[in-house]
């Protein structure tokens, strides 16, 4: 183990955070989106919660408030993000935080997800999940910008792993060390993206389960699964097909580990109908309570 190290890289045993249990944790999700808006508003499907991309609500007004008004009267409503980016060396961006707390306060979301990752240089915005070099020093800094910002919008943080196409050569550490050392520095949740761990280990030659073991699981307070694409080269995190069995696989062993803790099914690429998404989603049933089976068996032996 890296000298320094400060989470312990054994299975630890599943304690429970009492900072998400929300009641979205044993109700599955999807996303909302915009080609489902009228589907929704008019059937009112028995969806167990909808995540929204937090960047397309902050606005002043206009039919994607209108919408998500309706959908808050009838719904639970949990924030994720694409705009925070903890990994900036140049901190938090107040701004963004102060339009973040205006529309947590209209959601009343539970907690607020984004990615473990950086996206401007300089005030420039790339726009994209860029990964973080896994050393110390940047697990530091990305911590100290995730404490203040979650003492800002004083409402719990779960950063989520991000897919990735290449390793840094002078990483210290593991990606699930790294993500365990920043959320332990920060005191923050882990949104822990199955899929995203698999596009990784294909993409990078490392087991997935390995990964999937090893995370800390008491820190985990939401699971994403969804999709990808598969060219030459590498796998490609398009959220636009089904699930595929080895993620399925990754997300039974998610569950087995971390409980009943919320999941949600992302399809964002070549949307088709809700009835579509909602039945890929709700297949996550099946593989849960395959994992929750096995929970109580090894807690009973």
């Amino acid at each position: 183990m890296p000298r320094g190290f400060s989470v312990s890289n054994k299975r630890l045993q599943v304690m429970g955070n009492s900072r998400f249990t929300s009641g979205v944790e044993l109700a599955t999700g999807i996303g909302l989106r915009v080609p489902h808006y009228n589907h929704i508003l008019s059937e009112k499907p028995a969806v167990g919660w909808f995540e929204i991309i937090s960047e397309n609500y902050m606005v002043e007004g206009g039919r994607a408030l209108s919408v998500l008004d309706r959908i808050l009267d009838q719904y639970k409503v949990v924030q994720h993000g694409v705009g925070m980016y903890p990994g900036d060396a140049g901190g938090v961006k107040f701004e963004h935080l102060r339009r973040l707390k205006r529309l947590v306060r209209r959601t009343k979301t539970p907690w607020i997800s984004d990615h473990l990752c950086w996206g401007s240089v300089d005030g420039s915005m790339s726009h994209d999940l860029l990964p973080i070099p896994f050393t110390f020093e940047a697990a530091k800094k990305t911590a100290e910008n995730l404490r203040i910002a979650q003492d800002f919008l004083e409402i719990p943080l779960a950063m989520e792993n991000v897919s990735s196409y290449g390793e840094f050569k002078d990483n210290q550490m593991t990606e699930w060390q790294f993500l365990a050392e920043v959320c332990e520095l920060a005191d923050t949740g882990i949104l822990l993206d199955v899929n995203n761990i698999y596009v990784s280990s294909i993409n990078n030659g490392f087991d997935p389960m390995e990964y999937v073991n090893f995370v800390p699981a008491e820190r985990v307070a939401q699971i994403h699964i969804a999709g990808h694409s598969r060219y030459q080269r590498f796998v490609v995190d398009t959220h636009d097909h089904p699930v595929v069995d080895p993620v399925w696989k990754l997300y039974e062993r998610a569950i087995e580990r971390c409980g009943p803790v919320a999941t949600l099914l992302e399809w964002d690429g070549r949307i088709p109908s809700f009835e579509e998404v909602w039945t890929e989603a709700k297949k996550s049933e099946t593989w849960r309570d395959t994992a929750l089976a096995k929970r109580e068996e090894n807690a009973a032996a």
